[in-house]
């Protein structure tokens, strides 16, 4: 059976330096599975590797789309699956790496989610829709159409219950009934990553300083040069829309660095519904104290059959 490691753990706890360190010690190739680094243009907000961390290791599904092109779900699984598939073609190990909890799932559970063509008219209805009653009764009202539904898509985001309710009014159908599953074969090998929170909230509140200082509002106020409204789904993520807002001269600098630290706080929160301390699927080690050399052993020792690690 075809292997494939993936590396979950929330916001800041070390993902992307480890997932670099392990690919090379095991021959790997990197596939995104963080729904902000698909976009190009968008580094520093989203943490997204530099250039110079990709060059010891490829990677895949970052800088595919620009802010304004809208990415499903579908989309994700159909080209993750196609990249997963050539890196394995070359004999190589994919080595999934993110935070965004439904690309994990569609790719370890085989989620087939349906690939209707956008209804702009009805989502711009629907999305005034939620500025009116805001995001969790719009949120709510899905939950009287499609119960089922709502286990899976998170009550803040806008976009996703948008998407549902969109399907559920163009096909009749419910979502969830819609959304089929077709386990892949692969064999994974779930890497969880821990921090105390303490530590966790550290590095949160270290990284948006560093944001700061290599120039996040510049990068902010030239997307909005280039046109890319802020309004975007794309520029909805933490980061963007802060000092979006700071730009237009909403909120001041110091607001925006706490807003950014009590979203990215919540976020970490909501992320921990994807990925439990007690899912027996996922092996969990902490990122306190270096943890590649056991990780590494325990793929070979159980995972790998004369694998690449050297």
């Amino acid at each position: 059976m075809n292997k494939v490691v993936i590396i979950v753990g929330p916001t800041a706890v070390g993902k992307t330096k480890l997932s670099i360190r392990l690919a090379q010690r095991i021959g790997g190739e990197i596939v995104s599975a963080d729904s902000r680094y698909i976009y190009r243009g968008m580094d520093i907000g989203s943490a997204k590797p530099t250039m110079v961390e990709r060059e010891g290791v490829p990677h895949h599904m970052i800088d595919i789309a620009d802010p304004d092109e809208t990415w499903s779900l579908a989309q994700y699984f159909d080209t993750s699956r196609q990249k997963i598939e050539e890196i394995l073609a070359r004999r190589n190990i994919p080595v999934v790496v993110g935070g965004t909890g439904q690309y994990i799932r569609a790719l370890t559970e085989g989620w087939k989610v349906p690939a209707l063509e956008p209804n702009p008219e009805l989502r711009r209805v629907l999305g005034e829709w939620a500025e009116e009653i805001g995001p969790f009764e719009l949120y709510h009202k899905l939950g009287m159409l499609d119960q089922e539904a709502c286990a899976f898509i998170d009550s803040s985001n806008v976009r996703r219950t948008i998407r549902a309710l969109e399907v559920i009014l163009t096909t009749g159908y419910k979502f969830s009934d819609l959304r089929t599953k077709t386990p892949p074969e692969n064999d994974f090998w779930i890497i969880g990553l821990t921090l105390p929170r303490p530590l966790l909230y550290d590095n949160v509140d270290r990284r948006i300083e560093e944001m700061f200082d290599i120039g996040l509002i510049e990068e902010v106020r030239y997307l909005l040069e280039k046109g890319y409204d802020a309004a975007l789904p794309s520029m909805s993520a933490i980061g963007y829309r802060e000092v979006a807002q700071f730009l237009s001269g909403m909120i001041n600098l110091d607001e925006v660095k706490l807003l950014m630290r009590r979203n990215t706080r919540k976020f970490i929160r909501r992320q921990a519904n994807w990925f439990k301390p007690d899912d027996p699927s996922i092996h969990w080690y902490s990122n306190e104290d270096d943890p590649l050399d056991t990780i590494v052993r325990d793929i070979q020792e159980t995972f790998l059959v004369n694998g690449k690690s050297q």
